[in-house]
């Protein structure tokens, strides 16, 4: 039975269909409109069992967002299922979104009766039975533990999960929920404080006044070119019109992000909040979220959550009495990269192809079926609710004088802490690499952190102290993009990385304009160029190599300038930093035909340290083209026009005679 839609008495309804103005803080504090301490009491209680401030019986928790799920967490679950079968124990079992930390995947929590909420990692089919028999016998198996919440009575030697290393510097705002709720009840997100900010604002706020305080508050679009937000807002309110949209961008395409999905898979009614207060303040009253096919986890939460709302009264017609009306459409995007830029994104809703059209006007005046649009992505939007209710001079208390609030990001690669994470704006890079993401795994030296997505930029070791935030992240070169943080280690050639991108940017790039279709292609040859060998070149191939390499720097600011959308404009931003800090890579493949690598395969090449070598012949057996020559238990030597350099000999060899150079 739900508590947003079903009353503890008839005071708290003004008709059998429309919710009271005042319930989402009838929900939270108890009854506004009359002191029946009766109601009081009930609501309480009610709050509290959402909250699980105090349980009767076992409650399992598992994270069973996509990274989870990726890990085994669906066999996690049938092993919980099992056991508690075969044990006849009662228990609940909750499942919940990721709390950030995805490389400790699957994640489970207990709860049991009196004690407080515990965290356990790695918990796969083949464990889980052993740590619930354990905790159910009031005992914490060693080393499985990530942390325990805090209330109820602590567990013995293990560490607050807030405390760790991974959580201590990250301020949650954003991702508060995430990992902690049910994303699919409505109560629970109501029991810690959800749809409150929605009822105050709507029945003590005017548009106008919800535009003001954004716009005082500092918070930047979080989805890539960091426009104030409030601002933008009041160019559509400003605007006459007989309709207004209000659309959410959660297509979220650049490789290594996954912080939209994260957020609306572990916590959807956020973001439907966030929107309900953007659609209010701009006088839309249709808005739409568009996100990418490839995130079914997030759609199937998404319209379950929609529907919950609207059941509540929280969305549709006359939302708390206010007046105001909003219906939410889900628009599934085809995962063109290109749809992540506004006006494209707006053709694609519309049913046209997803390509962009030249600005002015823009959006805020004429978007969506040349009607005042605002589109603010899924971080934006989710930092709303809050900010509405405790307002700008809280959300700008944290963060930068230019760059306020806290900024998600998803930390990848070569970390030992990948994940989700959420800081202040401002906070070092090196904090992030070194503190929260634990350091290089293998204790290999940094090389760069990719920062922006294709967009974006590399930064390289000796400006790892700069600090996160808009204005400081163009001076070197890149910028914040969605927020993708992809670290780089020792092994990485930052050439072969600056084509993968160009390789992305051209494919993904919607052909319109000439600049971005044949230069993004033109620099893609290049990079292709410089990181061949001799042997796949003929006629005048070097000579081209040459040339087009002097002419590469010149081309890309001439993408920069010239193309018609900000992805265009961007495209060559990965060549640029890559060139201006890592110079010296693309000197050694151009002069020397060398990668310091060794990644760029027809530039590596491999030689046979005769005094390692024991001859045991295993890179002879493995070598496909026959280069490696020598007898048995004697130095064997590898024939180099005859080596393709595949690396098998390489990789066989159980004495590291083989040397890669």
């Amino acid at each position: 039975m739900s508590i947003a839609t079903t009353p503890c008495c008839g005071k708290c309804w003004h008709t059998p269909d429309t919710p009271c103005p005042d319930i989402a803080v009838c929900l939270q504090e108890g009854p506004q409109c009359h002191d029946d301490a009766v109601c009081r009491t009930a609501v309480k209680e009610r709050l509290a069992a959402a909250r699980r401030d105090h349980v009767e019986r076992p409650v399992i928790f598992l994270g069973m967002g996509t990274c989870g799920l990726g890990a085994g967490a669906a066999r996690t679950r049938e092993a919980v299922m099992s056991f508690l079968e075969s044990k006849k124990i009662a228990a609940d079992i909750v499942e919940t979104g990721c709390v950030g930390m995805c490389s400790a995947e699957p994640l489970m929590d207990v709860q049991i009766p009196g004690r407080s909420r515990i965290c356990f990692k790695r918990v796969t089919e083949k464990n889980a039975a052993a740590i619930l028999e354990s905790v159910l016998k009031g005992a914490v198996p060693e080393g499985s533990a990530l942390g325990q919440y805090r209330g109820g009575q602590a567990w013995a030697d293990v560490p607050v999960l807030w405390e760790s290393s991974f959580f201590r510097n990250q301020p949650r705002r954003v991702l508060k929920n995430c990992g902690i709720i049910d994303p699919g009840s409505m109560d629970e997100y109501i029991a810690h404080g959800g749809y409150r900010a929605m009822g105050m604002m709507l029945k003590n706020m005017t548009p106008a006044e919800v535009c003001d305080v954004v716009e005082q508050s500092g918070l930047r679009g979080r989805g890539g070119g960091g426009f104030l937000t409030g601002r933008k807002w009041k160019f559509a309110l400003n605007t006459v019109s007989d309709q207004k949209y209000l659309i959410c961008n959660a297509d979220e395409g650049d490789p290594g992000a996954f912080m939209d999905r994260a957020v609306i898979e572990s916590d959807p009614h956020r973001l439907i909040e966030g929107m309900v207060a953007a659609a209010y303040g701009i006088g839309a009253t249709k808005a739409y979220v568009y996100i990418r096919a490839e995130y079914p986890l997030a759609i199937e939460r998404l319209i379950r959550a929609i529907a919950q709302a609207k059941e509540a009264g929280f969305l549709g017609y006359n939302i708390f009495d206010s007046g105001f009306n909003l219906d939410i459409t889900i628009k599934k995007g085809a995962g063109a990269f290109v749809c992540g830029e506004e006006t494209a994104l707006i053709h694609s809703i519309e049913g046209k192809r997803g390509m962009p059209r030249v600005r002015p006007p823009y959006p805020a005046v004429r978007g969506l079926f040349d009607r005042p649009t605002i589109i603010n992505n899924v971080e934006t939007l989710a930092n709303l609710p809050e900010l509405m209710e405790k307002g700008a001079a809280w959300f700008s208390s944290i963060g930068t004088k230019t760059s306020a609030g806290t900024k998600v990001f998803a930390l990848s690669g070569n970390v030992r802490n990948t994940g989700l994470v959420e800081v202040a704006m401002g906070t070092k890079l090196r904090d992030i690499v070194f503190e929260i993401g634990g350091g290089i795994e293998g204790d290999r030296r940094f090389k760069a952190v990719q920062i922006g997505g294709p967009s974006g930029g590399c930064i390289p070791e000796h400006l790892l102290d700069i600090d996160i935030d808009y204005e400081s992240l163009k001076t070197v070169g890149a910028m914040m993009g969605s927020g993708g943080l992809v670290v780089m280690d020792e092994r990485t050639c930052m050439v072969d990385l600056a084509k993968f991108f160009m390789d992305f940017i051209q494919r993904e790039s919607c052909g319109k304009c000439i600049p971005c279709r044949e230069g993004t292609r033109r620099m893609l040859e290049t990079l292709r160029r410089i990181t061949r060998g001799r042997k796949s070149e003929k006629d005048i191939d070097a000579l081209d190599r040459f040339q087009s390499v002097v002419y590469m720097e010149r081309l890309a600011k001439v993408i920069g300038d010239t193309s018609l959308c900000g992805l265009g404009q961007t495209a060559s931003n990965p060549v640029l930093s890559t060139l201006r800090y890592f110079r010296d890579e693309y000197e050694a493949h151009v002069y020397d035909r060398r990668c310091p690598a060794g990644v760029c395969s027809e530039l590596v090449t491999y030689r046979i340290d005769a005094a390692a070598c024991k001859g045991c012949t295993q890179c002879a057996k493995k070598c496909p083209s026959g280069a490696i020559m020598g007898a048995r238990k004697a130095p064997h030597y590898i024939i180099p026009d005859k080596c393709i350099a595949c690396g098998a000999c390489f990789d066989v060899c159980p004495f590291d005679a083989v040397r890669k150079e």
